[in-house]
């Protein structure tokens, strides 16, 4: 009787974990760029190995960046960028940012459209973890969902490059960061 009950509970959770895993939408090529203006430079860069998921029953959305996997149009700001006295890429290689849809109810999976999604969550940059809210979009097509938004990072709230209390002439206080994913 006992390997009956074990048998049954097993199938049951089985079934729980598919049903509930089939329900999150994946992508392992996110896109998330940063500019930075400044009076002596504009520095822009992309990263496409940004992987994130989105739960559409639960509202549940992760984002992993490989900071290292940013790219730059001039080597030396890469270079710059991964070295230890500002990202330090090395120790801390990933970003992430683990949060949920505000207002869930109001967006229609199943339906094609474009809505407003106001998330929140725990941004961590630079192995600093800060809660952040941010509005941005969801544009469901054909069961395919992308997530537009445009955030600003101050850079002295994850403690990047401050040098007398602040980032140096060549790099904004506050950096302009676009993300796309698109979920199949």
């Amino acid at each position: 009787m006992e390997k009956v009950i074990v048998v049954i509970s097993l199938a049951v959770f089985i079934a729980l974990s598919s049903s509930a895993q089939s329900d999150i939408k994946a992508t392992k090529s996110a896109h998330i760029n940063f500019f930075s203006h400044t009076s002596v430079e504009d520095i822009s860069a992309d990263n496409y190995a940004v992987t994130s998921t989105i739960a559409p029953s639960s509202g549940i959305v992760v984002f992993s960046v490989p900071m290292q996997s940013f790219k730059f149009e001039k080597a030396l700001m890469q270079k710059h960028f991964n070295n230890p006295d500002f990202l330090d890429t090395k120790q801390f290689s990933k970003a992430k940012f683990k949060g949920v849809i505000n207002n869930l109810e109001e967006i229609d999976f199943s339906k094609d459209g474009k809505y407003v999604a106001s998330c929140s969550g725990e941004l961590t940059i630079h192995g600093v973890q800060k809660e952040v809210t941010q509005n941005g979009t969801i544009t469901v097509s054909g069961g395919s969902f992308i997530l537009d938004l445009q955030m600003k990072v101050v850079l002295a709230d994850y403690n990047i490059a401050l040098k007398d209390g602040k980032p140096s002439n060549n790099v904004a206080n506050e950096i302009d960061v676009t993300v796309k994913a698109e979920y199949k």
